[in-house]
């Protein structure tokens, strides 16, 4: 999208309210979704919460092929389409909401610089296990992402991924990466935020930001998936206040709300 076309989709956004129908599309929750996915998913629906903008989540087995950019969740807002948590903040803060308006500008190159953490690490790491490690293959990931689609289109589209997937990986340079190594990636990634989030509610004090969405979403998602083993989970669970930030999240943006627990 050119610069002007995006100014012009800010301009004809920020002139309409936010609607009540506001639609956020995933995968299917129980049988489909996988961790990568689901944990995007959360990060959106907790910012648009922490922003009081109301959402309901549809879920549809070919959501991935009906948003925009080919990822999830994707947002039907009006008559716009938004899809990924960075597109959904731009979109959101072009209506007048901006979780990050309290913050100078070094505060703000800081939580960028931890959120390109948590997507290079976290993110990675979760696609790496979903489809580079071949227990979790074998017993999760191929059998989920084409339980929706009869033989032989299930093989197919999961092995289509599998390779787009392992592509990329190689391209980043993960593709000689052992479960060991990339699990240790997930610990200093998880050391690096406890230190950041120190004895504080959020990365930035009192006030959440658009970090502190994505961190939930991923951690969240990591500590209530079930897996071929509880080795991610662990090294999540080794630092405390991130275990205490996540359960604050819930309650208050979750719980408190009515939505009732997440898991």
């Amino acid at each position: 999208m050119s610069l002007v076309a995006e100014a012009l989709v800010s301009q004809i956004a920020a002139t309409e309210p936010w609607p009540e129908n506001a639609t956020l599309y995933q995968q299917l929750k129980g049988e489909q979704i996988l961790l990568s996915d689901n944990a995007a998913s959360l990060a959106v629906q907790t910012f648009l919460q922490m922003c009081n903008l109301p959402i309901k989540v549809v879920c549809r087995a070919n959501a991935e092929y009906m948003s925009p950019s080919g990822k999830v969740p994707f947002i039907h807002v009006g008559n716009q389409v938004v899809s990924e948590l960075g597109p959904i903040v731009q979109f959101v803060k072009a209506k007048g909401h901006c979780l990050s308006d309290g913050l100078d500008d070094v505060q703000k190159a800081e939580m960028k610089a931890y959120m390109e953490l948590v997507n290079n690490m976290l993110l990675t790491a979760e696609l790496y296990l979903q489809w580079c490690d071949e227990a979790t293959v074998e017993e999760i990931t191929h059998s989920r992402y084409g339980s929706p689609y009869p033989w032989p289109l299930n093989h197919i589209l999961a092995y289509q991924k599998q390779w787009e997937v392992k592509r990329k990986m190689k391209a980043i340079g993960w593709g000689n990466k052992t479960l060991d190594q990339v699990l240790e990636d997930v610990d200093q990634c998880c050391q690096a935020l406890s230190q950041r989030l120190g004895t504080q509610p959020y990365f930035f004090n009192k006030q959440p930001t658009e970090l502190d969405a994505l961190v939930f979403g991923h951690l969240y998602t990591i500590l209530t998936t079930r897996l071929t083993n509880d080795e991610l989970c662990e090294k999540v669970k080794n630092y405390s206040n991130l275990l205490a930030f996540c359960r604050r999240i819930e309650q208050h943006y979750f719980e408190d709300r009515g939505r009732g627990r997440l898991s």
